[in-house]
């Protein structure tokens, strides 16, 4: 037998990643960590991007093995938590361009019943690149590259990501941001972090991609303002508050630096609000636990961006056409005007009423005239049934029907047919007394008299 050749450590975690056994491929997942740690220490060292996409090929199928909801939380947390691993920026990009390259890649091949765990496991990767952008503090060059890097990957006309890809990234990205920066980013980061939306929205032929980031992106914003805000008044008030509690506290202060001062130390009173402060490791928690979960934006700001990109020469008219709704909307929020208030009052009440209600008021009008002759007769003889109805209908051709109580043999008020009693055996022998109808004369022509 010949010598045995020796792997590269890259496929043989890819192997074990991929294998049958749970044990086995939690202990890969485990011991890739380390590997990763170990490896990008050194100076020397680093991963290629071949070696990433085989360790992402690994890791797609230790995802695709993988049941039990709970399990694949569990696990798709871990996965996305490698990004952390990797010491330097330039190897967490690599690492990030490798995944999305592999979604796109494996895409086709996912069946329905593993859509939900691969959503669910690209929601964890951005959540957590965003994250590692947050620990550097939101450095404006790492946010463009990590910007770059997403258009190239997911949203540019040229890349290889399907419309599933897409579509679910536009989805969730205000939505991770706002977790993770909504409480400590400003208007200019966030106007600078949809940047390539509106590049694209300006620019795709897609209609598909042109419809998901003015609905995901644009029009979330419109959505979030009264809460956004909201929010921000909150943390006006908040402000003031504070600074009238440190005003109170100066001269709190002050009038005890003046009874030292006279002889006159005394402790300050237990209803005082010295004691009625919490101490400041609290307060930060308090903070913390508050933190807002919305993003502010600054509307004429996004409106102005918008209008630069739609107004160019070579924008598409359907997009120019569909940035221009957007950017009034946003143009009226910068004014202080909600959309919500032009929509009146009983639509969000009952919004299929107004139709219902004008037809009800069409059709009583003309249930008021009385009909007779042929059309009197044909309601003698109607049946109950809503196909007889509408044929009716049909032959009177646009006549007035007549009104249900005053029809012979019609529908009662309620709607319930009528039934016709026949006269008893005997009924005329009783009746003998009483003056019958004359009967009609037949008019002769003049000529035959």
């Amino acid at each position: 037998m010949g010598p045995r050749i020796q792997l590269p450590p890259e496929i043989q975690l890819a192997q074990r990643l991929a294998g049958n056994e749970q044990v086995t491929r939690d202990r890969a997942v485990r011991k890739l960590r380390k590997y990763i740690v170990a490896r990008t220490q050194r100076a020397e060292g680093g991963f290629t991007h071949d070696e990433l996409l085989k360790v992402w090929k690994g890791l797609f199928y230790c995802m695709w093995m993988q049941d039990k909801p709970l399990l694949q939380e569990e696990l798709g947390r871990t996965i996305s938590q490698l990004v952390h691993a990797f010491q330097t920026t330039e190897a967490q990009h690599l690492f990030l361009q490798t995944f999305w390259q592999t979604m796109n890649r494996e895409w086709p091949g996912i069946d329905r019943l593993r859509l939900d765990k691969f959503y669910m496991l690209m929601r964890m990767v951005l959540h957590e690149a965003l994250k590692a952008l947050q620990m550097r503090g939101w450095d404006e060059r790492q946010t463009e590259q990590l910007l770059e890097l997403l258009t190239t990957e997911i949203l540019h006309p040229d890349s290889e990501a399907p419309n599933g890809v897409k579509s679910h990234f536009i989805e969730i990205f205000l939505e991770e941001l706002a977790k993770v920066g909504a409480h400590e980013l400003t208007a200019d980061q966030n106007l600078r972090l949809i940047g390539p939306f509106c590049t694209i929205a300006a620019q795709t032929q897609d209609s598909l991609v042109l419809h998901n980031i003015a609905q995901g992106i644009f029009e979330a914003i419109v959505e979030q303002a009264p809460l956004a805000i909201e929010e921000l008044m909150n943390e006006l008030e908040e402000e003031e508050l504070s600074e009238e509690e440190l005003s109170e506290e100066e001269e709190e202060l002050s009038e005890e630096e003046a009874q030292e001062r006279g002889m006159l130390s005394r402790k300050p009173p237990k209803g005082s609000v010295c004691r009625a402060q919490p101490p400041l490791d609290e307060q930060v928690g308090d903070d913390d636990d508050s933190s807002s979960t919305v993003l502010q934006f600054d509307y004429k700001a996004v409106a102005d961006r918008l209008f630069e990109m739609a107004s160019r020469q070579d924008t598409p008219p359907q997009n120019r056409k569909r940035l221009y709704k957007v950017i009034r909307k946003l143009q009226a929020l910068a004014e202080g005007l909600f959309p919500e208030a032009d929509i009146p009052e009983e639509a969000y009440q009952n919004p299929r009423g107004g139709r219902r209600v004008r037809m009800k008021k069409r059709l009583s009008g003309s249930q008021l005239q009385v009909k007779t002759g042929r059309h009197a007769k044909e309601a003698l003889h109607s049946d109950s049934s809503p196909g007889s109805t509408r044929r009716r209908r049909r032959r009177r051709a646009g006549g007035d029907a007549p009104v249900p109580w005053e029809r012979p043999g019609g529908r009662s008020r309620r709607g319930a047919p009528r039934r016709q009693r026949r006269p008893r055996a005997g009924a005329k022998a009783k009746m003998a007394g009483c003056q019958e109808p004359k009967a009609k004369r037949k008019r002769t022509p003049e000529g035959q008299k």
